[in-house]
């Protein structure tokens, strides 16, 4: 059954609830016919499963605390069998570490129970559902590029033309699938790979390069979408287990993009763009010449918008002292060419950076 977004209006997504709690399910359930959905519930992982198998639903609702089969084995199972499904965990355990677990089980989010927001949880399910008729849509579109690549191959000259340009709309619609997430990610990625393609074309980046240092600094937080949503939008700091968890969207980026074939090494890019010259970065340490040039000139655009934006935990921080934090880690967190330009570029106010700077404060 197609996603709710790509269904008629006598075709509403399908939602299956697998929960051993019969008040919480026909309440889920009341609740979600009332939305507009059609739902299924079974009361056990196993018969959850056997119905995932035989009837096919747009979205699954697990709790974790089950007999026969915990809540943990019945994602995992999901994500195997169908990893494009959103599965949202509806738990009232209250431990960030099942959250966690559940995620990395492949999970799309994690709600507590009691729900109190009902509003919130049904816009939930529903960008949920968007997300997953956008990834089936880009997943289609890129098998169906990928056919073609391969029936044209002696038309390789007129192909790649062609090529380019999708290669450039994928990565606009993979980078709009983190808004459906986080909106500050979106806007954050766009500025970063204004920042960072003006430093690489003034450094002497062009071609092939320069594009990719483009598409990486376009998708360097694309990981983020593996994050819980709370996390990106907590009106205050994060706690160490929560930034723990944080830190890893290098790697859950590396690992979403590694096997596009990028003619550049953008998900190596992507993986590193936290680390830092002196080791202190992550998620690898890397030190000094050890760390992609690219993913150098991305940290420095990073840090220069992020410090100079909106986050829900602060109000922007002025321009200043965005260049005074790269200006004093120049040599020892940051690549000093890539920095001395990006300051540079700031304090003569370069127009290719009108579109940062007009924001910045």
């Amino acid at each position: 059954m197609p996603p709710a977004t790509m269904q008629s209006a006598s075709a509403p997504a399908t939602i299956l609830i697998i929960d051993d709690d019969a008040s919480v399910r026909m309440g889920l359930k009341a609740l979600l016919e009332d939305e507009g959905f059609y739902v299924m519930d079974a009361s056990s992982g196993p018969e959850g499963l056997s119905m995932f198998a035989t009837s096919p639903p747009d979205l699954v609702l697990v709790d974790l605390a089950m007999p026969d089969m915990n809540g943990r084995d019945v994602v995992r199972h999901l994500h195997s069998a169908d990893p494009l499904v959103p599965v949202i965990v509806v738990s009232g355990t209250g431990v960030l570490e099942d959250a966690v677990g559940t995620l990395r089980d492949g999970a799309w989010d994690y709600v507590a129970k009691p729900i109190a927001d009902t509003a919130g949880f049904v816009r939930l399910i529903r960008r949920a559902l968007e997300r997953a008729a956008l990834i089936a849509e880009n997943t289609a579109y890129s098998n169906g590029l990928e056919q073609m690549v391969r029936q044209r191959t002696a038309e390789l000259e007129a192909a790649s033309s062609r090529l380019h340009t999708t290669l450039f709309a994928t990565v606009e619609s993979l980078s709009k699938l983190t808004n459906l997430k986080d909106a500050y990610t979106e806007a954050h990625q766009c500025r970063v790979a204004i920042i960072a393609t003006t430093i690489g074309e003034v450094l002497g980046y062009e071609g092939e390069r320069l594009d990719g240092l483009r598409v990486a600094a376009t998708l360097h937080d694309i990981g983020k979408l593996c994050i819980p949503s709370e996390f990106l939008t907590k009106p205050r700091g994060l706690d160490h287990h929560e930034m723990a968890f944080l830190r890893q969207h290098p790697q859950f980026g590396y690992e979403i993009l590694a096997d596009i074939p990028f003619p550049s090494p953008v998900a190596d890019i992507v993986l590193q763009h936290h680390e830092r010259l002196d080791g202190s970065g992550y998620p690898a340490g890397l030190r000094g010449d050890a760390i992609l040039a690219e993913a150098r000139i991305i940290a420095v655009a990073d840090v220069l918008e992020a410090i100079c934006s909106h986050r829900p935990y602060r109000p922007a921080l002025p321009l200043s002292y965005a260049m005074s934090e790269i200006e004093s880690g120049m040599g020892t967190l940051f690549c000093p060419q890539a920095a001395g330009v990006c300051l540079d570029l700031v304090r003569s106010d370069d127009p290719r950076l009108h579109a940062f700077l007009s924001t910045a404060s």
